[in-house]
């Protein structure tokens, strides 16, 4: 007992000794030493103590709660007691309250070392992904820094210098901007996969971009998700040099489904502000998490709607508003509604409850 104590004691030392192999060798030594009471003491004396390993057993049984978990700890403890009292049928010894005392208080210590284990475990595994998601953090503004130095600033340049050129340049600033756009959300949005690291079983938002976006299960090709998705990914494609989109620091979820429809009204907005303002008309997206609800607003600074000119569009068969913002809307539970002034531009507050 005292040379496996010894043995024992430097293979757990390390943690990537800790195995299933050192654990099976330590209860198959300590069963036999458990056994071997039977040579080394008489009946007499089990009706009086405990066998001779009885308290050294429960080296063994903690190792297994630590490696095995509770249920671990739990079948020793059981398997303990039964052996217990075999030896003592074998002996011809007396089966004393001791037996079963001895088996509860090797169960309690047990399943109380096997649970603070578990959760030691979670709380370094928690530590280890915060400290990695910081150095990430870090790693992604002195990325940002350079980008913004460097790369940003050149775009920004070509993008002027198109616009005051003219022709063929001016296309080439265009191209340039919605680029400069598009790198200046990558750079200044969370990391990827945060969202899903926030809330367990979400994916990642480019994973939920991937299948969840406004095209997908319309001909994309691609199955809509319906797990949690965060929105804010979904608005962010229709960002360009003449839409801004602004939403919260953090991620926006909703159901897959909830979340496509309500992107995809976003989209069928802005595609009406395309088609009926003038070509420059600039355009702004909110995105706002009121907790109970989602509210996404589209402003232009076109000329507005005239009164009643949305009925009489859909009185023509045009369904583009009755359908496409509002029927979405109305599928989901949610209002719409239209603010408009002529020469003022038009506000769209579409708000989808998350119930």
């Amino acid at each position: 007992m005292s040379a496996w104590t010894a043995a024992t004691t430097y293979g757990y030392a390390r943690p990537e000794r800790r195995t299933w192999r050192l654990l099976t060798a330590d209860l198959a030594v300590a069963f036999g030493c458990l056994f071997a009471t039977a040579f080394a003491a008489t009946p007499f004396y089990l009706t009086q103590a405990p066998p001779l390993s009885g308290y050294w057993f429960a080296g063994a049984a903690l190792a297994a709660s630590v490696i095995w978990g509770r249920r671990g700890a739990a079948t020793v403890a059981v398997l303990y007691g039964v052996c217990d009292i075999t030896l003592r049928v074998v002996m011809g010894a007396a089966v004393t309250a001791a037996t079963a005392r001895g088996v509860v208080l090797l169960l309690l210590a047990g399943l109380a070392v096997g649970y603070m284990a578990r959760v030691a475990g979670r709380a370094e595994e928690r530590f280890a992904r915060a400290v990695a998601l910081e150095a990430r953090i870090r790693e992604r503004e002195q990325l940002a820094r350079s980008i913004h130095d460097s790369v940003l600033q050149v775009l920004s340049l070509v993008r002027r210098r198109g616009a005051e050129a003219g022709g063929e340049a001016a296309e080439l600033g265009r191209m340039a901007g919605e680029q400069e756009v598009r790198l200046r959300a990558l750079i200044t949005d969370g990391l990827p996969g945060q969202a899903s690291e926030a809330l367990e079983g979400a994916p990642s938002p480019a994973a939920a971009g991937r299948s969840t976006g406004p095209g997908a299960g319309r001909g994309g090709g691609e199955a809509v998700s319906r797990d949690a998705v965060d929105l804010r990914e979904l608005v962010r494609r229709a960002e360009s040099v003449h839409v801004s989109v602004s939403a919260p620091a953090t991620p926006v979820t909703l159901p897959g489904r909830t979340a496509e429809e309500l992107a995809a009204a976003v989209l069928a907005a802005l595609d009406n502000v395309r088609r009926h303002c003038p070509a420059d008309t600039r355009a702004w997206v909110l995105v706002e998490d009121e907790g109970d609800a989602v509210t996404v607003s589209v402003r232009d600074e076109g000329p507005g709607i005239a009164p009643g000119r949305l009925e009489e569009a859909c009185s023509e068969g045009r369904i583009g508003v009755a359908q496409s913002v509002r029927g979405r809307l109305r599928d989901l539970g949610g209002t719409v509604e239209y603010v408009s002034v002529p020469g003022q531009g038009t506000e769209v507050e579409m708000r989808v409850p998350r119930s």
